[in-house]
């Protein structure tokens, strides 16, 4: 049980207030690590329940589509142990609306956060990562990072692209000791799926199609997180995990 350990580490963890971002903070935390939860708003939930676990942790409140603040939220995050050993990619926003009519505006705004700010957050990670000679990012992709979806078009875009980058940089990094791969999860409840969950009709037949029978919840993403983070995962790379109830099987 040693592999998993986290003990000693550090996460910076994105979108950590609420949701998948905060059922993984507390999943790495209860793993050994300490945890900086960086979002829009105030993490101080997630800090405190960590905080419970014996762990360090540290909240940000930062617009993550600002490029300027990348750097600045990494320099924060390092200060708490001077080390960054995992970093999550985990924010993201969806708009929705048809195709033929999705404004531009929302289209940019997904893409930005969704797929910019991985890229560049992940780079600076990296850097850090490799001179170190190790670390672990994982990325969050989706269902949709395989499928295309209704009315997200940018969405979809956003998260195939996650996926690429996740390969990319795994390529480019392995031989440096850093370990980049994704979870894609399936359809969770969770705040982002909230219109489809309001649709009783949408909702029973996206249920019907899971061989589980049932929606995931952020608790589900704790084993995998943890495996992704650890060293038990040392030799995977570029690896999209589908956490999906079985989903990707029909």
């Amino acid at each position: 049980m040693n592999l998993f350990d986290l003990s000693g580490k550090t996460a910076l963890v994105t979108g950590a207030a609420s949701g998948l971002g905060q059922g993984i903070s507390i999943a790495l935390a209860e793993a050994g690590a300490d945890v900086v939860c960086a979002s829009l708003g105030s993490s101080q939930e997630t800090v405190d329940r960590v905080n419970t676990l014996g762990r360090k942790a540290l909240s940000i409140e930062v617009d993550l589509s600002d490029h300027d603040q990348l750097q600045s939220t990494f320099d924060q995050a390092l200060a708490l142990t001077g080390k960054v050993d995992i970093l999550v990619n985990n924010a993201g926003i969806i708009r929705r609306a048809p195709a033929k009519d999705h404004p531009a505006k929302d289209w940019f705004e997904v893409i930005d956060i969704n797929l910019n700010t991985v890229f560049l957050l992940s780079q600076i990670a990296g850097r850090h990562m490799l001179e170190r000679g190790s670390g672990k990012i994982i990325n969050i992709c989706s269902m949709l990072s395989y499928q295309g979806g209704i009315n997200v078009p940018g969405y979809t875009a956003s998260k195939h692209g996650v996926a690429g980058l996740t390969r990319a940089f795994a390529n480019e990094w392995a031989s440096g000791g850093v370990q980049i791969n994704a979870i894609a999860p399936g359809y969770m409840a969770t705040d982002n799926t909230a219109p489809i969950r309001a649709d009783e009709n949408r909702t029973a037949s996206i249920t019907d199609r899971i061989p589980a029978g049932r929606w995931g919840t952020p608790d589900d993403l704790k084993g995998p997180a943890i495996f992704l983070a650890s060293s038990a995962a040392d030799y995977l790379n570029g690896h999209i995990l589908c956490v999906d109830g079985g989903w990707m099987a029909r």
